[in-house]
């Protein structure tokens, strides 16, 4: 194909499992932390003239688009769940970690009612009309709104060693907040996708259920207490016609039978450092049923490899998960502080650069 797309065109053509002019791009959970881009920001100004927003620009697929907040305004380091965040240092960056549990001391299903929910009331949807046509009076992007994090919304009120624990001695507790929860995104994400019916193309939806070297629960508990919510979710989702992207970080190659089978149409992060996790075994098993999204290492190859190192693992990504289409390029997740700017351009010009065909060309000739 050599015609040049609109940004939404290669999105839905991906989606659809068909090869595009270059393999969509994305930054999907993902970003630039600030001493990146502080990085970034000076190479661009002085290797190019530019910033990172023109850099970008031209190259990212996908944007997101979601409602205007308007509820009761939450106290400092407060969201609106009740979880609060203190800052803590990584040395040249913070990120914000979670020091109150709101439901932490719940005993009860009582105890769990008696909290303070969020409500849909509290988001404006009359905006998001305006804000498409701004959007898309640029470029004509793929729309994806977020997000619904289930499982991890629950554990961020409960405790993660305490959600864990509910699971097997309190388990009606676990079942009323999971429920609450996902009672509140799926009436917050179909009045999204009600607003601008056609409008958006994905809804991401996440919950981390690997870790580095495997499964952080069976699949049984996993099939028990979190499964039946995400597949209600997605089957609104799909019936108001957008599809939707799941996100899970870690080793996670056991799940995926049952995450397709619970709706989901892209999988997101492809942390192919963690153990088992084969983008050649993911897209041969599953690639007529699953698209794919992300898979270029911020753990290893962004932060510690060399250029050729980025660029060769964005070519292999392109010819095995990109090929017959299914597949949206993008780091596996926040780029981290120290990671070399020339690794971060280097990511973004080679899949800026290559088409499908010819990366299947490189990998033979390497």
């Amino acid at each position: 194909m050599t015609s040049v797309l609109s940004h939404r065109e290669r999105v839905r053509l991906a989606l659809e499992f068909q090869e595009t002019d270059r393999v969509p791009i994305a930054m999907v959970c993902s970003g630039i932390n600030a001493p990146a881009r502080a990085a970034l920001t000076a190479y661009l100004a002085a290797e190019r003239g530019t910033t990172v927003e023109a850099f970008l620009a031209p190259l990212i697929d996908i944007k997101n688009v979601g409602p205007a907040y308007v509820g009761p305004p939450c106290a400092p380091g407060f969201d609106m769940w009740g979880v609060h965040r203190k800052a803590v240092s990584y040395g040249s960056g913070e990120y914000n970690e979670i020091d109150v549990y709101p439901l932490g001391s719940a005993s009860s299903v009582a105890d769990v009612n008696a909290h303070t929910w969020p409500s849909p009331d509290w988001f404006d949807d009359s905006v998001l009309p305006a804000r498409v046509r701004d959007l898309q009076r640029h470029g004509e992007y793929g729309l994806m709104a977020a997000n619904a994090n289930i499982f991890e919304t629950s554990w961020y009120m409960r405790g993660l060693e305490q959600m864990m624990m509910d699971f097997v001695l309190a388990p009606d507790l676990a079942h009323a907040i999971l429920q609450k929860v996902a009672d509140f995104y799926v009436a917050r994400l179909s009045r999204i996708l009600e607003a601008v019916p056609g409008e958006i193309d994905l809804v991401f939806t996440a919950d981390d259920l690997g870790g580095q070297q495997g499964l952080l629960m069976s699949l049984a508990m996993w099939e028990a207490f979190i499964k039946p919510h995400h597949a209600r979710l997605n089957a609104r989702i799909h019936e108001l016609g957008a599809k939707v992207i799941y996100h899970s970080d870690g080793a996670v190659m056991e799940v995926v039978p049952g995450l397709i089978d619970m709706g989901i149409d892209v999988l997101q992060a492809l942390q192919f450092d963690a153990r088992g996790m084969d983008p050649v075994a993911l897209k041969q098993q599953y690639g007529d049923r699953l698209c794919f999204e992300g898979g270029i290492s911020v753990q290893s190859t962004l932060p510690f490899g060399s250029v050729a190192d980025v660029v060769r693992e964005v070519e292999e990504r392109i010819a095995v998960l990109g090929a017959g289409g299914g597949y949206i390029l993008g780091p596996s997740h926040a780029i981290q502080a120290g990671t070399p700017p020339e690794n971060i351009v280097a990511l973004f010009d080679t899949a800026g650069r290559f088409a499908h065909g010819n990366a299947r060309i490189a990998m033979v000739e390497g």
